[in-house]
């Protein structure tokens, strides 16, 4: 179906550019000739009529000049529906609201008449710039918001996670996915303008329309004419059209391409980076290089131990407080889903979070990150808060949010990976370093591949997400949190969206991980992992910690009755009748 399309496509274009050189070549000569013109060949001459081309240049500029003030402005009215604020989402309504109630022809008359008493003179040509902008901006805002919305917001979560800024998410990140949404609306609305263009000649625009009836009325050749202006208009929009197909074409992650090179989102790779905070040790980051085979390497990860332990002494995990909770609540609405937690995580401790869904698991590591906000009580990560400082005996988030996470270094990996569906393994990788961090793209690009190979997936480097199994998308995610130095790093049910013969591809990674010293959280129902990894297991229920201590103590002889059920439970599913193991 799509080489159909495709096909359809390039025949359209190959007649488009037949007709146009046959045009140029050939009506010229028609109508330079002195024997009387057959219809045909006047309607040829008209086609290529130097008074009507220049209408249609002028109707292309007024276009394109208005397209651009107003997919600008329509993207802050975009962004302000989008606000939390009901001030600034209430004021992009009324504006998107009244442009698009009332009709353009009318607008532009009263710009054109209601500007000059105010003491702003403007020549109709920019009047008809200003009067298209505004209308196109109510009309490219609600296209813009439906491609945002388009994208899944986990992309956010992640992109946040990793200490990247609203703007920084929305350029990088969110707009590059959007784009396959926005597109094809975006292209109608400037077709719809370069032929709305004759409305201007309300106002005196001597554009394409208006310069076709001045030839009528004084010839009164109606259909020729007119039939010759709309093949003009014909070309231009067909135009349009080739190049929307281009766009979409670019902006497609089904289709494969080496690094992203070439592809569309190039075009939201400015040379902007940030200027956050390096990663500690980034020059100890790159592991000893790997030889190349036919068989996929897996390097060590001795390497995170210049991160986790650069001095190389000997690391006494009782008596180095690294994550501390202190009567922690969060609620969503009416809904408590923390009531009171007090936690410790040592330096170099493997603490795995166990108990039923709902009970507050995965918002206590959002928690730590500052990607969910606070009720009551405190986490301090190293001594500090992320994102928070003390006044008046109240926990208040500090303004610049992504430049906290940013210094807290806190890697992250999520249930369903969450990779950036647009970007390749290696510039998952690359981009927070880069973005965030403000390292050069060769030396991220050399510690990205440094990184890959050390969860075995060198020579998957350029695909995209969606070509790689959930295992491999997983160890990328992976990856990609190690490639910010991470001093803790956060799991929240990495395995459960996995395959059973899956499962075992990351752990193998995370064991190697505890292995190496990371401090880790990890919210799992591994009990296999948890026996063999964790150096503490923690059951949580209902918003409390019910019981915690050695895995010995709380898997294999639990005091609690709700954490015997949970194991009970657990044991079921994971019975080798039903095809799943847990050690996979």
């Amino acid at each position: 179906m799509a080489e159909r399309l495709n096909g359809s496509r390039a025949a359209l274009l190959q007649a488009i550019l037949a007709f146009l050189v046959f045009t140029a070549s050939v009506a010229p000569a028609l109508a330079a000739d002195d024997t009387p013109l057959n219809p045909w060949r006047e309607f040829l001459s008209y086609t290529v009529e130097p008074f009507l081309l220049e209408g249609a240049l002028l109707a292309l500029q007024i276009s394109a000049l208005a397209m651009v003030g107003g997919i600008t402005l329509g993207l802050g009215l975009a962004l302000m529906r989008l606000s939390g604020n009901a001030v600034i989402r209430g004021s992009a309504w009324s504006y998107i609201w009244f442009v698009r109630g009332t009709p353009q022809l009318l607008q532009l008359v009263f710009l054109y008449d209601a500007l000059p008493p105010l003491g702003i003179k403007l020549d109709t040509v920019t009047t008809a710039v200003l009067g298209f902008a505004l209308n196109e901006a109510a009309f490219s805002a609600e296209i813009i918001r439906g491609g945002i919305l388009s994208v899944n917001r986990n992309q956010s979560l992640a992109a946040t996670s990793l200490g990247m800024g609203p703007f920084l998410t929305l350029r990088r990140i969110i707009l590059p996915q959007a784009m396959r949404a926005i597109l094809p609306g975006m292209s109608n609305d400037v077709i719809g303008m370069i032929k709305g263009t004759s409305i201007a000649s309300v106002i005196f625009v001597n554009e394409l329309t208006f310069r076709s009836q001045q030839i009528v009325g004084q010839n009164f050749k109606f259909f020729t004419v007119f039939a010759a202006a709309g093949v003009i208009y014909l070309v231009m929009t067909s135009a349009i059209s080739a190049g929307q197909a281009l766009l979409e074409r670019q902006f497609n992650i089904e289709i494969d391409r080496e690094a992203g090179r070439g592809s569309g989102f190039k075009l939201f790779n400015l040379s902007l980076r940030g200027s956050g905070p390096k990663p500690a040790a980034s020059s100890a980051l790159a592991p000893a290089p790997v030889a190349k085979h036919n068989v996929e390497p897996v390097a060590s990860l001795d390497w995170i131990r210049n991160i986790t332990n650069p001095t190389g002494a000997g690391l006494d995990i009782e008596s180095s407080p690294f994550v501390i909770f202190r009567n922690v609540h969060k609620a969503y609405g009416s809904r408590e889903v923390l009531r009171g937690i007090d936690l410790t995580v040592n330096k170099g401790e493997v603490v795995v979070v166990m108990g039923p869904s709902g009970s507050g698991k995965s918002t206590l590591l959002r928690l730590v990150n500052h990607l969910e906000s606070l009720d009551w009580g405190e986490i301090t990560v190293e001594g500090k808060y992320v994102g928070y400082q003390r006044r008046n005996n109240m926990m208040r988030p500090i303004r610049d949010l992504a430049k906290a996470r940013a210094q807290a270094q806190i890697g992250m990996v999520f249930q369903h990976f969450n990779l950036f569906e647009h970007l390749s393994a290696i510039e998952n990788v690359m981009e927070a370093p880069i973005q965030v961090y403000g390292e050069k793209p060769e030396t991220a690009r050399t510690l990205a591949l440094d990184l890959l190979a050390s969860v075995g997936l060198s020579q998957h480097a350029n695909k995209l997400p969606h070509r790689l199994s959930g295992g491999q998308q997983q160890r990328v995610a992976i990856a990609r949190s190690l490639a910010i130095s991470p001093r803790l790093m956060l799991f929240d049910e990495p395995t459960s969206a996995l395959d059973p013969e899956l499962v075992g591809e990351v752990l193998g990674v995370m064991r190697r991980l505890a292995e190496a010293g990371m401090t880790m959280i990890v919210v799992t129902h591994e009990v296999r992992f948890a026996q063999e990894v964790a150096d503490r297991v923690v059951f949580m229920d209902e918003g409390l910690v019910v019981e915690q201590g050695t895995p010995a103590e709380v898997l294999g002889t639990p005091k609690h009755e709700r954490t015997q059920r949970f194991l009970r439970m657990v044991e079921r599913e994971a019975d080798p009748a039903d095809g799943r193991r847990q050690d996979a």
